[in-house]
Parts: structure tokens; C-alpha cells; sequence
């Protein structure tokens, strides 16, 4: 994994926390007196409650336990992660969200702690309960980032037989940098290289660029689910690969191989996602991610209501409320 790789799936991340907070705190049930430390879910504190309602409806509990008043650590985690708007509306919706303060010396929140065996004081723990009140995965501690809690969630939705929506799907694909791999190809203009290659499962986001002179498509990819070669083969099967540059240099595929290396370089934000260059509003939508926005520039041009279908519930209804469909 270079920096380039994390760059083109994770940069845009970063902007979409605070850019898309907004929805987050809009919706009718968000509180906006939460404290700091617990950001903008809107948490119930009965836990009887939620494992009733786990029962009735088979979602699991996610249990935060969580320092309120807290460290700056904690007051980041809840800043950064628990309000990041997407993460939010998939707790909210996928999930039975509680918060325990676990600096409580007395009462209830007390109480849950010694049920649970979590020490008081301590940095964030959020662990996934069946209607039982038992572990659907193990706990782990030191889980802080948007991509770790999301990677939780994925995995104990699955672990519960629960699916996992596609929206969150995304998030899930462009935080996981362990997975992603990325590999350039040649052709005659990189419009048609993001529009035909974004498209192809198992491609995480792409990017228009220039290489040794030649316009072409990065492309940042899941290698859990898709290999090079096979990427290769179905991008010269669209004519968008004259040429195929990797970190190694070597041919795939039969096509003229070549090297990406520091002489690449991003072309102009005009020449980005052109599918979209007529749809603005797209890239507005709160908390929408780099594999959302390839996605939806490869199906809109066919299918408007086939290219929605990669953003959240929330997502879309904020593009109806804002007037903002293509």
C-alpha cells in the first residue's frame, strides 16, 4: 500500500465527515444536546428496552460505552466518528443504539458496567448484543475510527444473519485500505475510462489523470474481490486499456505493460467524474463517499434510479428535499 492508493480511496472521506454533519444534526429525532463525547446518534439509555426491542425485531444492540464528561479523545471520537452522517443513519437504522456513561460511580450505568465487566473510566467500548444480552463478536477495545467501527458493524450485521445495506457496503470498501490496490490504464480519454471502469465490481473509486503524456484512469480496487488481471481483461474487453500501468511495471492480460510512478498526476477537478458534470448537487449529498460518487457517474447516464440505489435512505431524501435530482 503507497500513499497515492490511500489518497484516491480515503481522501475525500476526511471532507465528508464535516461536510455531511449537517444531515446528521437536521434529522427530526438527531438530539442536538447531546453531549460532545456521543455525537449525533440519537441513543436510547433504557437497556432492558433495547434488548425487547432486538427481540421484536431481530436487529442487535450496539452498547457504546462511553466517558461523559471525557477526554479529548472521546470528545474527538464522538466529533469524528459517531457523527459521521452515514455511520449515524446506519447505527440508527441497522441497530439498536444505547450509551452507557461509564464514570458513573452509582446507579444504572454503574450497574451495566459490572454486568458487562467493562472498567470504569475508560476509553470508548462499543460491543454488539443479541436480544440475550451476549457478544455477537468478540469485543475489542481500541477501536476509534470510522473505518474500524464501520468494519465492526459489517461483521457483526453479518454474524447475525442481518444484511448489510449497500451504502454502508461503500463505506465499509473505501476505510478498509488493507484491501486496496491500484493499477492505471491508457486510453484515448479518461471520461470514457471512470465511466466504463467504475462500473465493474470489486472497483472502489477511480480517477481521471495523466501518465508519461497519456490521458488515463486510476483505479483504486478490492483485492478480496477482484485481481489485476481480471481487472485488466475486463477493461480492455470496454477498449480502456491501450496500456496497463502497475507498480511492478509488468504486462497483464497481453496488453503493453508499463510503470506508475511519481510522474503520474491528477488531472483538473473539471475533468473529474464528467458523467456528473451536469448533476453538481451530487457531490453536495451528505457524507457521500468516493465509491458512491464512481458508481453513480458509471449508472447515471443509463439509469438514474439505478445509480440512487448506492446512496443511503437519508442520502436521497436529502436530494428530494433540496430540489436536487438530476
Amino acid at each position: 500500500m503507497n500513499r497515492r492508493s490511500i489518497l484516491l480511496a480515503g481522501s475525500l472521506i476526511v471532507g465528508s465527515v464535516w461536510t455531511g454533519s449537517a444531515l446528521a444534526q437536521s434529522k427530526a429525532s438527531a438530539p442536538d444536546r447531546n453531549p460532545v463525547e456521543i455525537g449525533a446518534v440519537n441513543w436510547g439509555r433504557d437497556l432492558d428496552a433495547a434488548f425487547s426491542d432486538s427481540e421484536r425485531t431481530g436487529k442487535p444492540v450496539l452498547l457504546l460505552f462511553q466517558e461523559v464528561p471525557g477526554c479529548a479523545g472521546c470528545q474527538k471520537f464522538g466529533r469524528e466518528v459517531l457523527s459521521h452522517p452515514v455511520l449515524v443513519e446506519a447505527v440508527e437504522t441497522e441497530f439498536i443504539p444505547v450509551v452507557v456513561f461509564n464514570n458513573r460511580s452509582a446507579g444504572p450505568n454503574r450497574q451495566t458496567l459490572e454486568r458487562f465487566g467493562e472498567r470504569a473510566w475508560n476509553y470508548q467500548v462499543i460491543r454488539f448484543l443479541d436480544s440475550a444480552g451476549a457478544d455477537i463478536i468478540p469485543r475489542k477495545e481500541g477501536v476509534w475510527s470510522v473505518g474500524g467501527v464501520v468494519s465492526r458493524m459489517v461483521e457483526a450485521l453479518a454474524q447475525h444473519e442481518r444484511p448489510v445495506p449497500k451504502y454502508l457496503e461503500t463505506l465499509h470498501a473505501v476505510t478498509d485500505l488493507d484491501s486496496h490496490d491500484q493499477v492505471a490504464f491508457a486510453m484515448h480519454c479518461f471520461w470514457t475510462g471512470e465511466y466504463r471502469l467504475g462500473g465493474i465490481d470489486g472497483v472502489i473509486a477511480t480517477e481521471a489523470g495523466w501518465l508519461h503524456g497519456r490521458e488515463v484512469t486510476l483505479v483504486c480496487f478490492d483485492t478480496e474481490q477482484l485481481s489485476v488481471e481480471d481487472l485488466a481483461r475486463q477493461a480492455a474487453q470496454v477498449r480502456c486499456a491501450d496500456q496497463v500501468y502497475t507498480g511492478d511495471g509488468r504486462a497483464l492480460a497481453g496488453l503493453r505493460g508499463g510503470k506508475l510512478d511519481r510522474s503520474y498526476r491528477t488531472a483538473s477537478n473539471a475533468d473529474q467524474k464528467r458523467q456528473l458534470m451536469r448533476w453538481n448537487a451530487i457531490a453536495k449529498v451528505p457524507g457521500i463517499n468516493p465509491m458512491q460518487l464512481t458508481k453513480i457517474n458509471s449508472l447515471a447516464p443509463q439509469s438514474v434510479p439505478d445509480a440512487l440505489q448506492w446512496l443511503s435512505p437519508r442520502q436521497r431524501a436529502w436530494l428530494v428535499e433540496n430540489h436536487q435530482s438530476r
